[in-house]
C-alpha cells in the first residue's frame, strides 16, 4: 500500500494555496517598490539584480503553486463523483471521517476502504499530470507552512500504520 502523504498534502494545502499566490503578488509589489527607497547601507540586498532575482523567485514560487492547484482541480474533476466528494470532504474542508461515514451512510470500515481507492484513484490522476510524489516535494520545497502539513500527515502513518521501508519510499 502506498502512503500518499504529499497527495493527502496537496489536497488538504489547496484551499490556501489562491491566498499565498495572492500574497506572493503583494510580496512582488513591496519588493519593487521597496526598491525605490535606496541606502548605502543596504545597496547589496537593493540593487537592481537583487530585487530582480527576488521578483523572480517569487514569480516562480507562484507559477508553481498555481500549476499545482489547476493540476488538484482537474484530478478531482476526473475522479469518479463519489470518490472526488470524500476527499474534498475530508482532506479540503477537514471533516471528521466519523461524520463523512454518517452522512454517506457507510460503515466506517466501508468509508476507509472507499477513501482509500479515492486516494490511489487521485494519486494516479495527478501522476498522470507529471505530479509524482517526487515533484510535489521538489515545487513545494520552499514552502515550510506545506512541509509542516506533509510531516503531520507523515507522523500520523509512522505512528499507526507504516513499516520502515515504506517510510524511506517517502522521503525525495
Amino acid at each position: 500500500m502506498k502512503l500518499n502523504v504529499w497527495y493527502k498534502t496537496t489536497l488538504f494545502a489547496y484551499k490556501y494555496l489562491e491566498t499565498v499566490a495572492q500574497s506572493i503578488d503583494n510580496l512582488v509589489e513591496q519588493q519593487a517598490l521597496n526598491s525605490f527607497y535606496y541606502t548605502s547601507t543596504n545597496s547589496i540586498d537593493n540593487n537592481v539584480q537583487a530585487v530582480a532575482e527576488r521578483i523572480i523567485n517569487l514569480s516562480q514560487r507562484k507559477v508553481r503553486l498555481i500549476n499545482i492547484k489547476l493540476a488538484t482541480e482537474k484530478a478531482l474533476e476526473r475522479c469518479p463523483r463519489e470518490l472526488a466528494q470524500l476527499l474534498i470532504e475530508r482532506y479540503i474542508d477537514n471533516e471528521r471521517g466519523e461524520d463523512i461515514a454518517l452522512r454517506h451512510n457507510f460503515s466506517f470500515r466501508t468509508y476507509f476502504r472507499r477513501l482509500g481507492k479515492a486516494e490511489e484513484t487521485f494519486a494516479s490522476l495527478m501522476t498522470k499530470k507529471g505530479y509524482s510524489e517526487k515533484r510535489l516535494c521538489e515545487d513545494f520545497s520552499e514552502d515550510k507552512w506545506v512541509n509542516d502539513i506533509y510531516q503531520g500527515f507523515l507522523t500520523r502513518k509512522l505512528r499507526g500504520e507504516v513499516l520502515e521501508d515504506e517510510y524511506e519510499e517517502q522521503l525525495c
